[in-house]
């Protein structure tokens, strides 16, 4: 049995306007530096037996603090990247309306079926970062990972294990709050979730 951890990163300059931040590195906010921090005195009092982090950086800052209350070394998984949005990146929807309208439209009735255009298949997403929990899982039998990366991944990661449909996922998992906790159980093969959007101690921003 492994119990993962999983946090959106802090909140970043770009959580204003709702813009889509996928590969870009774009900064923390002083308020996700605060999210961060608190992630750090929440892990402080936790058994915690790795922390992975996705490499851009603001996921590699969330992270941090919680790797030095706990004394690890984080260690960084390429597998967690956020998904990359094309054309739509660095966009807010009404931008992306404007410059490709239909590409928009079928892409909220399925944004699986539909993804952003020039971006990544969310299926090859959902198996990259699913591949990724269970190779820690063999590296922490019985242990608990605390694991920083970005909300449509973890989405899609919570819909491939849990049996959702993966063009759901925008809609049974509308938010994930910047700095939050979400937790999953993998015992046997198969995913259980634990809790969703459990704050630390600085109250969580809606995401996208």
């Amino acid at each position: 049995m492994t119990d993962f951890v999983l946090v959106r990163h802090g909140e970043t300059v770009w959580h204003d306007g709702n813009r889509y931040a996928g590969r870009t590195d774009v900064e923390l906010t002083p308020r996700g530096l605060r999210q961060a921090a608190a992630l750090g005195e929440w892990a402080a009092g936790e058994r915690i037996d790795a922390v992975v982090s996705s490499p851009l950086s603001r996921a590699r800052l969330t992270a941090q603090p919680a790797a030095a209350a706990l004394g690890l070394t984080p260690y960084i998984e390429e597998r967690l990247l956020e998904v990359d949005f094309g054309r739509g990146e660095g966009l807010t929807q009404d931008e992306m309306r404007e410059r490709f309208p239909e590409e928009l439209a079928a892409f909220l009735r399925d944004p699986v079926a539909h993804h952003l255009p020039g971006g990544e298949d969310p299926r090859a997403a959902a198996e990259r970062a699913s591949a990724a929990l269970f190779d820690l899982a063999d590296a922490h039998p019985e242990g608990r990972v605390l694991v920083v990366a970005h909300s449509t991944l973890v989405r899609l990661v919570l819909c491939r294990q849990l049996g959702i449909p993966l063009a759901d996922y925008r809609r049974v998992f509308p938010a994930l709050h910047n700095g939050a906790l979400t937790e999953l159980r993998l015992r046997d093969g198969r995913m259980a979730l634990l809790r969703l959007n459990a704050p630390t101690s600085v109250a969580p921003v809606p995401a996208v």
